[in-house]
């Protein structure tokens, strides 16, 4: 009969945590995926608008008209400032996330080889055990038949 892996609770716990890593992982993915279409969005929408202001400028506006189109560009190009910082603290997250993750991994695999051993050394004391017995018998039956 094999030992069980002593590490094997150590092993279990790496995979939950390298599980919990790639999920981790994906969230921060698609947290970054999110953030960059919305840059794209208002940088689109702030484009689409200006030109409706220079459209808007060569048929003439009032004072008001202006300073509201100038004050809506304004708070858009906040916005994108905004987003930007956004994009830039999801993709350092991002990153880390990824260093997280290859530490997991690495971590794991570790745990995984030594695992690996476990079985291979128990699997070779087996083998051993059963030579032994098989050589045993072998030995008792020549006895038997030299006795005869």
């Amino acid at each position: 009969m094999s030992k069980p892996f002593a590490l094997q609770t150590v092993l279990d716990l790496m995979r939950q945590r390298a599980d919990e890593a790639t999920s981790q992982l994906a969230r921060l993915i698609a947290s970054e995926k999110d953030a960059d279409a919305k840059l794209k969005l208002l940088a689109d929408y702030r484009e689409e608008y200006a030109l409706r202001f220079q459209d808007a400028a060569r048929e003439g506006l009032a004072p008001q008209q202006w300073r509201n189109f100038q004050d809506f560009l304004r708070r858009l190009d906040e916005a994108i400032e905004q987003q930007r910082e956004v994009v830039t603290r999801s993709r350092r997250n991002t990153a880390q996330g990824q260093d997280a993750w290859r530490a997991q991994q690495v971590k794991l695999k570790a745990m995984d080889t030594l695992s690996l051993r476990h079985r291979e050394a128990e699997s070779r004391k087996e083998l051993r055990q059963e030579q032994k017995l098989v050589d045993e018998i072998a030995a008792r039956q020549h006895k038997r038949d030299g006795d005869s």
